[in-house]
């Protein structure tokens, strides 16, 4: 977790103890004017404005605590900001336009603040006043329950991932890459191709994964979704797409076209609930067509731990 400490202001890092970057932490809030926000599964840590000490408490003592609590400046985003950005915020502005930043690692920096538009359209964000930065997890074996679940015969059915903003999605997928890839899930080595967008799954540093993906999986790294499928298709022979978060039109238009040429996909989408599904147009479509035949759905539950259902094509329950 060294890349994190790094992106804090110099003054700030004396603040940290190594118990800090524990097994669990899940995000970092920095907004200015308010507590800096250390997340973990069930608990949350707020940084005190005292060097060598931190304070961890749940959210009914925050008031008590709240007058020692270090909060944030502007300054301090703008110093975290050129971090961030190797001091070239400019060379990140489409990804700013989508409201983040990806950095070394695989791990996700939120951006929010006031929205630049130019004829009506999103070109930026400045000042930006908010960060959170979602910590990348490579956790090896979250998918064993499931792998079983989703086999048929020496691949896998068509599955999606589903589940609220910060359930586990991506790192299940990155776990099902892994084990399927290297034969970990029935004994054979799949060739599985990965479009990674954001550099959240492979967490690619100069094309290089840094998280274990497994010996037969090629990356696409930094690629659109719909243009890194078709691309992926043409020439590396896939027998599983893997794709994280789903939701354009050319997204869905290019997951059709992936099927149409036997390739197997396994994706993830964001949706509240099971009943979101039969909501969402394009969902709907394939749900009647019984283009996929697993859904996984993640929950997370008030003790951090994460609940996992399957169901079929019929939306029938499957144990798992």
């Amino acid at each position: 977790m060294c890349e994190i400490r790094l992106l804090f202001p110099v003054h700030m890092r004396t603040f940290f103890q190594d118990d800090t970057w524990q097994s669990g932490l899940e995000e970092i809030r920095v907004r200015v004017g308010q507590p800096i926000e250390f997340c973990y599964g069930s608990d949350n840590c707020y940084l005190t404005g005292k060097e060598k000490e931190q304070l961890f408490c749940s959210e009914k003592d925050y008031r008590r605590w709240e007058k020692d609590l270090y909060h944030a400046t502007e300054a301090d985003l703008r110093e975290m900001l050129n971090y961030i950005s190797n001091y070239s915020l400019y060379a990140y502005k489409e990804e700013i336009k989508q409201g983040y930043i990806t950095i070394e690692g695989g791990h996700r920096v939120g951006v929010a603040g006031q929205t630049v538009l130019v004829d009506g359209k999103i070109a930026g964000i400045s000042p930006i006043m908010f960060l959170n930065i979602r910590i990348a997890h490579e956790k090896c074996g979250c998918a064993r329950k499931i792998l079983p679940l989703i086999r048929q015969r020496d691949s896998i059915y068509n599955t999606l991932i589903l589940s609220m903003p910060g359930a586990g999605k991506t790192t299940l997928l990155r776990d099902s890459i892994r084990a399927l890839s290297n034969g970990e899930a029935y004994g054979i080595r799949l060739k599985v191709c990965v479009v990674d967008e954001r550099s959240e799954i492979a967490a690619s540093f100069h094309g290089v994964p840094q998280n274990d993906m497994g010996p037969r999986t090629d990356v696409m790294d930094g690629c659109g979704k719909a243009e890194g499928m078709q691309l992926l298709i043409r020439s590396m022979s896939p027998q599983i797409i893997a794709v994280d978060e789903l939701g354009a039109e050319s997204d869905f238009y290019a997951v059709e076209q992936a099927l149409n040429c036997g390739s197997r996909v396994l994706g993830t989408i964001h949706a509240g609930n099971m009943k979101e599904l039969s909501e969402k147009p394009y969902l709907k479509r394939w749900m009647e067509r019984r283009l996929f035949q697993r859904f996984i759905f993640l929950e997370k539950e008030a003790d951090g731990r994460r609940k996992m259902q399957v169901y079929d094509e019929h939306m029938e329950r499957i144990t798992c």
